[in-house]
């Protein structure tokens, strides 16, 4: 009889393993099939250029300088290093081919979703609701995004070390050691060390210690002290980055809103991420800011919604625990990127709902049972809705993805489903030059200001087709409209004296790009052209000299030049 039930045990193992095997393997080709297109999409004017194609840093591959600078810099206004490393990793193995980097995004979101799977069965032993929880956080259209787009390297990468430190926490948690803490820390810092936003993870651990893993109820006697000694080294990791990203930050180009506007747009915003959970539409790169009228009823509405739930689920905390930590998983992961402290014009941004998509999941696997009462019912019902679901989710991600193949798309997109968005104008408009359409572009870029009148980039961009078109004097007052807002960035002044180049104005031209090399030494077209203005004004050693750093900066075509005419021997 022993023995019989021993080779029961034994069966009922095997199939487990089985079906767990299929679910990761289902899991991944879903993901697959979803995203295995992105490796054909280039790069988009959305940051990418910054990130990457425009970035010397990055091209410059892993070195120890490059080292440096990663975990030096707050380029592009966060401090993430380690991202910057991936980056410069990729940039290793494929140069410029961007369908390399979409890879490596696919496959870290393949890894988070295997990996999440793994923890929620791992705690609670659920099969089907952990690899729901899996599948909403894989396929959801929110979330296209994030894995799309190249430049959010830092949020498929910081997700990633979420999900590695959340497994390392429940190992830690079955028998703790000081080993299997160190390994928690260490993949806290990897994940801090990827994007500023999963500081609150080691909130997101004491909700998963109430439940599911039940530790309040067998360290009742000493509660404080136990969280304490645990959390309070991870939360003062957390403490030290929020310093790193808002001690002197490098946002000079970043125009900061009205604290009672970002306070009015974020209950609105809160629910609009609730809404798109469920009715997933509109979804574009960009939402200016605001998408919608705030009156003073619906910011009081969104107020009343979000108190009544979080008093329902607060409420109910006992009989429904998963409800609990699902809305707060939701709640506390959002609440970083909600625009109360952030800047910028955009109202929300669906990379946001990455990782707090996930407290919704829990809500749903868990908690949709309890409006069944029959049990073949509930299951035959549940597991058929959750596969549609899902397959409906995985259609309108296909779809979704397929936009992001080029700045042209991706841009004309936005404007298709979103009102006054300014950046998609300049963006489109930046596509329309690539194409040559330099007419068709400054219609765009004239929306774009109209639209925003303080929006030096389109004043910029829009010089830059006017230069392109030989209206050389229009170039000229763009740029300088472009300068008098942003007055110290590099770019403006290095285009700004090409213009003067071509307008013969060589002294205004030199002052242009001495002050572009002022403010950013590695400007290597800044140093070509000074070279050519110095070769013109007879000053051949000091023309040599900036041909020679443009080179070394990746631009030699005024030191080809100039040996080819006899200058710059040595």
């Amino acid at each position: 009889m022993s023995g019989s039930q021993s080779d029961k045990d034994h069966e009922t193992d095997m199939n487990e393993h089985k079906k767990k095997l299929v679910i990761y393997i289902v899991l991944a080709a879903a993901v697959l099939a979803v995203y295995g297109q992105v490796h054909q999409f280039d790069f988009v004017n959305f940051d990418d250029h910054a990130y990457v194609v425009d970035n010397i840093s990055v091209r410059a591959g892993i070195t120890f300088d490059g080292l440096r600078w990663a975990f030096g810099t707050k380029y592009y206004h966060l401090w993430h290093p380690l991202t910057w490393l991936s980056l410069m990793a990729d940039y290793e193995l494929y140069g410029l081919h961007a369908g390399g980097y979409h890879v490596t995004n696919l496959i870290l979101h393949i890894l988070s979703t295997l990996l999440l799977f793994w923890l929620f069965h791992r705690m609670t032993g659920a099969l089907w609701k952990s690899a729901f929880v899996a599948a909403f956080f894989a396929l959801h259209p929110l979330h296209v995004e994030s894995v799309a787009w190249v430049s959010e390297r830092k949020d498929v990468l910081s997700a990633f070390f979420w999900m590695l430190t959340l497994c390392c926490y429940v190992v830690y948690t079955e028998k703790q050691s000081v080993k299997r803490y160190l390994l928690v820390v260490f993949s806290f810092v990897l994940a801090l060390l990827s994007k500023p936003m999963v500081v609150t993870l080691p909130l997101i651990m004491i909700l998963l210690d109430y439940w599911p893993l039940k530790r309040f109820e067998s360290e009742k006697g000493n509660l404080f002290s136990w969280q304490l000694k645990e959390k309070l080294p991870l939360l003062a990791l957390s403490a030290a980055l929020i310093f790193i990203t808002f001690y002197a930050p490098d946002r000079t180009e970043i125009k900061y809103l009205p604290l009672n506007t970002r306070l009015a747009n974020a209950p609105i915003a809160f629910v609009a991420y609730l809404a798109k959970t469920f009715w997933p539409h509109n979804m574009a790169v960009f939402y200016p800011f605001p998408t919608y009228n705030i009156t003073a009823w619906k910011i009081l509405g969104a107020v009343i919604l979000i108190t009544t739930l979080s008093v329902c689920f607060i409420a109910t905390v006992k009989r429904f625990p998963y409800l609990f930590v699902g809305w707060f998983w939701f709640a506390i992961t959002v609440l970083p990127v909600i625009k109360i402290v952030s800047v910028g014009n955009d109202a929300m941004a669906d990379r946001y709902h990455y990782l707090p998509s996930i407290g919704i999941a829990i809500m749903l696997a868990w908690g949709v049972a309890h409006f069944f009462k029959n049990a073949n019912l509930k299951n035959n019902f549940i597991f058929s809705a959750g596969i549609i679901f899902t397959a409906v989710m995985a259609f309108l991600s296909w779809s979704q993805c397929g936009y992001w193949q080029n700045s042209f798309d991706l841009s004309n997109h936005a404007l298709r489903v979103t009102k006054n968005n300014f950046v998609a104008h300049n963006n489109l408009a930046s596509a329309l030059v690539d194409k040559g359409q330099y007419k068709e572009a400054i219609y765009h870029y004239n929306k774009a200001i109209r639209l925003e009148p303080g929006y030096a980039d389109a004043y910029y961009n829009r010089g830059i087709a006017y230069h392109k078109l030989g209206y050389y004097r229009q170039a000229v007052d763009n740029y300088n409209q472009a300068i008098q807002l942003v007055p110290n960035k590099s770019i403006y002044y290095t285009n700004r004296g090409a213009a003067y180049i071509m307008l013969i104005m060589y002294r205004k031209a030199l002052a242009d790009y001495d002050k572009s090399i002022l403010i950013n030494q590695n400007d290597g077209d800044a140093f070509n052209n000074r070279a050519f203005i110095y070769f013109n004004m007879r000053n051949i050693a000091a023309g040599c000299a900036d041909a020679q750093k443009a080179c070394e900066l990746g631009t030699c075509d005024t030191l080809i030049w100039a040996k080819n005419n006899g200058y710059c021997y040595h």
